[in-house]
């Protein structure tokens, strides 16, 4: 039956009544580095987008996106809108988006991932440029956002296993069916997106009005206690082949890609278990920084002896690189690598790193954890068997 409701009026928005940043002041996506103001669709709040997404308020930006709220003046519902620099192609993450939606599953996990709703094109007010532009339902806010909010600013071991369990599923889905920093929270109650609406109109947020745009400050949205939700999929690739480049943010590198060997989605375990010391512990598990605070894979590499142990040859044999860290000639000789550069291995393990539980339990959580973080990644449990792991069931069926 066709929907007979009349679409949503557009909403006329404030035009005084916020605060003025000084034009000198970089704020927003004018912090990034090699920022250029005219990759950068320059959104104004009340703007309507492809006849139907009014634009609400700013929920973030990055190198590659502006992300905004929009009501969705015909499906009379919130929405997402990701609005893309003019130099991004978005090519494989519509691939992606569009292979998960011919499949026919029902796979628990496919409930975790974040769908596509629209996609369309817009051309910059300039008219030199054209955006894409995804629109995805909204969500609340991320890990990284909530875990500052939280007692001593980790999570507890009961919240890890909730919002691991969707995420296991979610990738099991992913590698099991689909075949293909950023996991948020679902909205179980969407008066926090009519709360976050209302509020641009009782105290807008302040901005820098330029010449050719308005450089809005995002505006939180409110704790959302949701099902936790994989979304972001720019990165993603079709198929089980090996593939090559480098795809991870630094610190979360898997030991196979700081060395420029093939990778497979194994590399998904690995993050799965840097993710989790990140939300439990009140450090990272790697630096990986130099004395100058510079990204240095010697200081990577040795701090993954440090808690992995040593490298197995097998492992070593797959990439030229690693002769760089490890002596040649020991690995004709040994079973596993012997340590030749020049970083010190650190005095430490991951037993000693991890501080915050004790006895069984904590031996536990480790078994956990080494499950993901293997030198050799066909040694890494797969989605589905961490899913049933013995420390992440733990109190799920009192």
């Amino acid at each position: 039956m066709a929907d007979l409701r009349s679409p949503w009026e557009p909403r006329v928005f404030p035009c005084s009544g916020w605060d003025i940043i000084d034009a000198s002041t970089k704020i927003e996506e004018e912090s990034i580095p090699n920022y250029k103001p005219e990759n950068f669709y320059p959104v104004h709040i009340g703007e309507v987008f492809n006849h139907q997404y009014q634009v609400v308020g700013k929920l973030g930006y990055g190198s590659s996106a502006t992300v905004w709220l929009c009501r969705d003046m015909f499906g009379h519902r919130y929405a997402a809108l990701k609005i893309y620099t003019a130099s991004k192609t978005v090519t494989r993450e519509l691939e992606i988006y569009n292979h998960l939606r011919t499949i026919k599953s029902s796979h628990a996990g496919q409930s975790c991932l974040r769908p596509l709703l629209d996609v369309f094109q817009a051309q910059n007010p300039d008219g030199r440029s054209i955006h894409t532009c995804l629109v995805h339902p909204p969500l609340g806010i991320s890990l990284d956002q909530l875990t500052p909010l939280l007692p001593d600013r980790v999570m507890s071991s009961g919240m890890i296993r909730t919002t691991m369990r969707n995420i296991l599923a979610a990738l099991d889905f992913l590698h099991t069916e689909a075949r293909p920093n950023n996991i948020l929270l679902g909205i179980k109650d969407d008066s926090i997106l009519s709360q976050f609406e209302q509020a641009e109109f009782e105290a807008p947020v302040p901005r820098k009005v330029l010449q050719d745009r308005t450089i809005y400050l995002a505006r939180p949205l409110g704790i959302s206690y949701g099902t936790p939700v994989l979304c972001d999929l720019g990165e993603a690739r079709l198929g089980t082949d090996q593939q090559q480049g480098d795809i991870m943010p630094d610190i979360y590198r898997a030991p196979e890609v700081i060395l420029d060997m093939s990778w497979d989605s194994k590399v998904d375990i690995w993050n799965v278990g840097m993710v989790i010391w990140d939300l439990f512990e009140h450090r990272h598990l790697f630096k990986a920084r130099n004395s100058a605070r510079k990204l240095d894979d010697g200081y990577h590499l040795a701090e993954m002896q440090a808690v992995l142990g040593s490298p197995p040859v097998e492992f070593l044999a797959r990439s030229e690189k690693s002769t760089l860290f490890w002596d040649n000639d020991r690995l004709l000789t040994s079973a596993t690598g012997n340590w030749k550069h020049a970083v010190p291995i650190p005095d430490y393990t991951i037993h000693t790193l991890e501080e915050r539980l004790e006895g069984d339990e904590k031996e536990d959580f480790l078994r956990f954890l080494r499950r993901m973080l293997c030198w050799l990644p066909e040694e890494r449990a797969s989605a589905k068997d961490l899913l049933f792991d013995p420390w992440l069931m733990h109190g799920l069926f009192k």
